[in-house]
């Protein structure tokens, strides 16, 4: 099977450097955040009112860009402030994976452990060898190898972790596993999950919020102000005016790094963009090219339901928050589609991104973007997949005109 390039998006080459510097950090106990204009960015402020709209339309309910740690855009909808809260969802995964990392550096655990040394043993319904193989590591990749197609993939109890594949083998985004790494964090450390992130978060950085219990999740919940705080750590390479909140540099890095060789846009529960591929939840298919093609190659993102998107680019010192309901409320867990249509137009309004306009070293994508006048001539079997890894249309030969299809970004086949 080969694939065809459709559209060309391009991109310039990941940038070199991997952390941001002389980023300005808001205090961590009042409310004053330093602004700067998009005047004095030099950026299109004609395009600013099609974002808003467009975010307004899909039911956002925050959304920030910081430049170099300063406010750009802060928007609300009425009655919405920025002391609203809102959840993150998938996208507080990010947090335990800074969590993680500090318990590691304070040598309350290991990485490499067997995930049963602080789990127990028989936490999940494998033979003992089986469950020997799956450590920390393992549920930070989401790589446990554990069955995430049963009939609740959230569900945390051993009699719903069962044998799929030997850990490491097989790459699945399975919310079980990453759930109990909160019970890692907590048997580790002897503190409870609200109690670590108050010591270890909060009070360096002035994040607010809290981890609430949702059926087996524990979803945070915050202002997006905290967000956007969090997002000002990662960007300043986990360190908060100088302050190192995750001390173990191969640690912080790896984290927003390659992981592993299965889903290569995936690091230590964040999504990585840039990369020459990625997997999706549900799905075992493998996708070419980066998972958010309207995005700076270096951005890395906290992507949760409905949603919830952080991003992160350090080559241009940006972090960009939204929190809202879902465009789609059936909408997949990983809002590709989304993230992808915000960043697009984002562009368009931070119209003098470097990243954005170089031609050196451009990556090429094989992606659909269809629209209403959207028609190619394919003169071979072709089969078309949307980003959930459905396909929408199977082995066709007659007709190349795509405008029955949602707009949206899709994967071309062709059979030879």
């Amino acid at each position: 099977m080969a694939k065809i390039a459709l559209v060309l998006i391009l991109f310039s080459g990941i940038a070199k450097n991997v952390y941001s510097q002389n980023l300005y950090y808001p205090p961590k106990n009042d409310s004053s955040w330093a602004q700067i204009t998009m005047q004095e960015l030099g950026w299109c402020t004609a395009n600013l009112d099609t974002l808003i709209r467009y975010l307004e339309r899909n039911e956002t309910k925050a959304f920030l860009v910081l430049k170099d740690g300063k406010m750009v855009i802060e928007w609300y909808p009425e009655p919405r402030t920025k002391d609203s809260i809102w959840y993150w969802a998938s996208a507080g995964k990010t947090v335990t994976s800074v969590l993680v990392g500090i318990a590691q550096q304070e040598g309350f655990l290991s990485i490499t452990d067997k995930s049963s040394k602080y789990l127990g043993s028989g936490w999940t319904s494998l033979s003992q060898e089986q469950e020997d193989r799956i450590t920390v590591w393992n549920q930070l990749t989401m790589t446990s190898g554990l069955n995430d197609l049963g009939s609740d993939p959230y569900c945390t109890l051993p009699t719903c972790l069962v044998y799929l594949a030997n850990a490491g083998t097989r790459w699945a985004y399975h919310n079980a596993p990453y759930t109990l790494l909160d019970k890692v964090i907590e048997n580790a450390t002897g503190d409870a999950l609200n109690v670590y992130y108050d010591k270890k978060l909060k009070s360096t950085t002035g994040m607010d919020g809290l981890f609430i219990k949702s059926g087996y999740n524990n979803v945070l919940v915050t202002t997006p102000r905290a967000m956007a705080r969090f997002g000002l750590l990662a960007l300043g390479g986990f360190a908060w005016d100088g302050v190192a909140v995750v001390s173990d540099t191969a640690y912080a890095r790896a984290s927003v790094s390659r992981s592993q060789e299965l889903n290569l846009s995936y690091g230590y529960l964040w999504w990585l963009n840039g990369q020459p591929s990625f997997m999706l939840p549900t799905v075992q298919i493998i996708f070419p090219g980066p998972i958010v093609p309207s995005a700076p190659p270096d951005s890395y993102f906290g992507l949760g339901k409905n949603s919830q998107i952080l991003s992160i680019v350090p080559s241009e010192n940006l972090v960009v928050v939204r929190m809202g309901n879902a465009p789609n409320p059936d909408g997949p867990d990983v809002p590709t589609n989304f993230v992808n249509e915000m960043w697009a137009l984002l562009r368009g309004v931070i119209c003098t991104v470097s990243s954005f306009d170089e031609t050196v070293e451009q990556q090429t994508e094989t992606r659909l973007m269809v629209n209403s006048d959207t028609a190619i001539p394919i003169n071979a079997r072709y089969s078309v997949y949307d980003l959930l890894g459905n396909c929408v249309i199977w082995e066709s030969v007659n007709s190349t005109d795509f405008s029955s299809l949602p707009k949206s970004v899709y994967v071309v086949t062709t059979l030879r």
